[in-house]
């Protein structure tokens, strides 16, 4: 299969495509969470244990996946290969050293005496960039390259984001959930716990006109680290991981579990302690002033993270969003696709807006679709998404079953996508 950004690529994969494949397979085999959370997912044909959720009164749906397969979408529900693995964990590294560049670029501007808000724009503007950058790669590389080829690379997915965090294990496990339980995007939880619902409260918690209202402190939310890679979000999804039986610790907590907690907090809170440390002796400030040069940093990096995290998760799980392509945006709205690609860093990337409803329906078998746009070209991922959609995301539910909310504006969308003959 033609992969014309690798070919294109000068990043050397240094470490052999054969160890990590086996690395990959000894991986998954230590761990029996993921598998398990993965066999729930709906391309897994996963259901909950009575078949009908409490929230939709449906079946578990099954997704409508081409049979037979169209040469044109092949691309599209193939793996990743190994190399493509490999190549995103390079990039994941490049991106984890252009960030420290610019910390350290920030640093040396102020040392030379540049005025403090001019260093500042210089250094928050593409911060900001590369923390939004951060998230979808950190997305990319959960669905289809889960484990990176060095263990050191684990440390650096998400380090800016706040200064504690899940380990990268748990957030692969929280996201799997997030799939496993959520399969119509405006049905959190359906078939069971979401970590991420907490997420869409303040602008879920009533269908009133007043609902608005709370709306605009849903970045606020995640400013504060309720996201997956924040600080708040690690201490909710502690408090119900790993589960526990019979009132008694879970037997791998203190032999595995911990361990990579404390691993991931130490590296962490030491990346932290450095950023401190620039603020104090190269800019002739005392230890004591190390967070006048913390706290802009800090919030550089949260605000891009905020920006990433509102749109792929609030946005792409909003009512009004959905309702808003069900009317086939794409192609009566350019402008709208120019900008939103431009705010996220291309149109790969605004395909995840375009088509969350299609990366729900398929998290393993079709995964991230900026990923695929990484490799193939945004257009064509777009056009093979479409194509998808116009059959229907899933297959009709009984009768007397309930149909979710985007199963219906899934119909809609169909219709305006529907290619003509």
């Amino acid at each position: 299969m033609e992969q014309p950004l690798l070919l294109r690529s000068k990043l050397s994969i240094v470490y052999g495509v054969n160890e990590y494949e086996q690395q990959l397979r000894a991986k998954m085999s230590q761990n029996s969470e993921l598998s398990q959370l993965q066999s729930l997912a709906p391309d897994q044909q996963g259901s909950k244990a009575d078949g009908k959720s409490e929230k939709g009164q449906r079946a578990f749906p099954t997704p409508n996946k081409p049979d037979p397969m169209p040469h044109e979408l092949e691309f599209l529900f193939t793996r990743i290969s190994v190399e493509q693995m490999l190549y995103m964990w390079n990039v994941y590294s490049a991106l984890f050293v252009a960030q420290c560049s610019c910390v350290l670029a920030y640093c040396f501007m102020l040392s030379q005496g540049l005025d403090w808000y001019l260093a500042t724009a210089l250094f928050g503007v593409p911060m900001a960039s590369l923390m939004i950058q951060n998230v979808y790669i950190l997305h990319d590389v959960l669905h289809g390259a889960t484990f990176p080829p060095y263990e050191w690379q684990k440390y650096i997915t998400h380090c800016w984001a706040d200064q504690f965090s899940l380990p990268w294990e748990e957030i692969v496990l929280e996201h799997q959930r997030h799939h496993a339980s959520t399969v119509d995007l405006l049905v959190h939880g359906e078939f069971g716990w979401d970590p991420a619902s907490w997420l869409y409260y303040l602008q879920e918690w009533t269908d009133q006109w007043y609902g608005w209202l709370t709306v605009p402190l849903v970045p606020l939310w995640h400013f504060m680290g309720a996201n997956d890679t924040g600080a708040l979000f690690a201490l909710m999804w502690y408090c119900n991981f790993p589960d526990a039986s019979g009132g008694k610790c879970n037997k791998d907590f203190w032999t595995k579990w911990m361990p990579k907690r404390l691993g991931h907090s130490l590296f962490v809170g030491s990346l932290w302690a450095c950023v401190w440390l620039l603020g104090t002796w190269p800019l002739s400030r005392p230890l004591s002033e190390g967070w006048r040069f913390l706290l802009p940093v800090t919030l550089v990096c949260r605000f891009g993270f905020t920006v990433a995290w509102t749109f792929f998760t609030n946005f792409n799980h909003s009512h009004w969003w959905n309702e808003f392509l069900a009317l086939n945006p794409n192609r009566s709205y350019p402008m709208l696709s120019s900008v939103m690609a431009f705010v996220l860093g291309g149109r790969h990337r605004f395909n995840e807006m375009l088509f969350h409803d299609l990366h729900h329906a398929f998290p393993n078998a079709v995964g991230a679709l900026s990923q695929r746009g990484r490799f193939h070209g945004w257009e064509k991922v777009h056009d093979a998404a479409v194509e998808v959609l116009s059959h229907g995301l899933f297959l009709p539910q009984p009768e007397d079953h309930q149909e979710p909310p985007m199963q219906k504006l899934q119909h809609k969308r169909s219709m305006h996508l529907k290619p003509s003959t």
